[in-house]
């Protein structure tokens, strides 16, 4: 099985390495890269430009906000209630077994996280947890409501809101949704192996994350997003460097709703999928 809903991978300078197309390209999950178009032709030498959406924009110094608000334009203007927009350094794609780790080979997973948000109405995203923060010798639920959703995120085109900033965008706009009355539903069953954003070049890691003796990246999106929501983030040091903590017990409260006239039939559905061989993670 393959998503319904499109699937846009936003991209900047890292057009010699394209993780998370190479991963969709191994399960065969259509897709759309969406590049600035100063580096149109750079992408193209390596991906089909059918599957290429040049910006109307270029180097604005904002970060990916601008291309997030225009690929959420885009689905709506192709009518689509939902849509896909996925980080460009996604290595792998997997789901968890028993406390085991495989390695995905089709769409399925993304098929069956668009249905179990297609049932409710109060749903604002839905998303993959990284596979680095589900450690095996740990027991973990299939999902976990009300939280941040990052990186692989099924966005809901209905709610009211946009992306914003400059830092933490994803974690900005699931603070204000829940702060909304809405719910998130970040799947553990579910989860993407992510490339750390501070140590591949490209993207906005020069622009917006360095870390030298003049500027700490990691410090101005910690102050950033306290500034955007200082009930509930706190500035602190951990692990040698500086970071946002964030307080997600104010919505505990959130409940999902599932749609009127839905049923959600008894027993276990899998959707096709068959365990075959564990793949070590790489």
């Amino acid at each position: 099985m393959n998503p319904e809903c499109p699937v846009y991978v936003i991209s900047k300078g890292r057009h010699e390495v394209r993780y998370t197309v190479n991963a969709l390209e191994e399960r065969s999950v259509p897709y759309r890269i969406v590049v600035e178009p100063q580096e149109h032709a750079l992408y193209a030498a390596h991906v089909d430009p059918r599957k290429i959406l040049a910006l109307p924009f270029g180097n604005l110094g904002q970060g990916s906000i601008p291309a997030r608000n225009w690929v959420w334009e885009h689905s709506l203007a192709e009518g689509h209630s939902w849509h896909w927009i996925l980080d460009d350094n996604i290595s792998h794609f997997g789901y968890l077994n028993r406390n085991t780790k495989h390695h995905t080979t089709s769409g399925t997973t993304f098929r069956v996280i668009e249905q179990f948000a297609a049932r409710h109405d109060n749903l604002a995203l839905a998303g993959m947890q990284y596979e680095f923060f589900i450690p095996r010798r740990q027991r973990h639920p299939p999902l976990i409501l009300n939280t941040r959703i990052y990186s692989c995120i099924l966005v809901n085109n209905a709610i009211p809101y946009r992306w914003r900033g400059r830092y933490n965008e994803d974690t900005d706009l699931s603070l204000r949704v829940l702060k909304g009355g809405w719910c998130t539903v970040l799947f553990y069953a579910f989860y993407c192996k992510k490339r750390p954003t501070m140590e591949l070049g490209g993207g906005n890691t020069d622009l917006l994350y360095r870390q030298d003796s003049h500027f700490d990246g990691r410090l101005a999106m910690a102050h950033s997003l306290r500034a955007q929501h200082p009930d509930v983030v706190k500035v602190v040091r951990k692990w040698g460097r500086w970071q946002h903590l964030i307080d997600y017990h104010p919505f505990k409260g959130n409940r999902l709703r599932l749609k009127p006239g839905v049923v959600v039939e008894p027993g276990v559905n899998n959707f096709g999928l068959v365990c075959r061989q564990r793949v070590p993670m790489s």
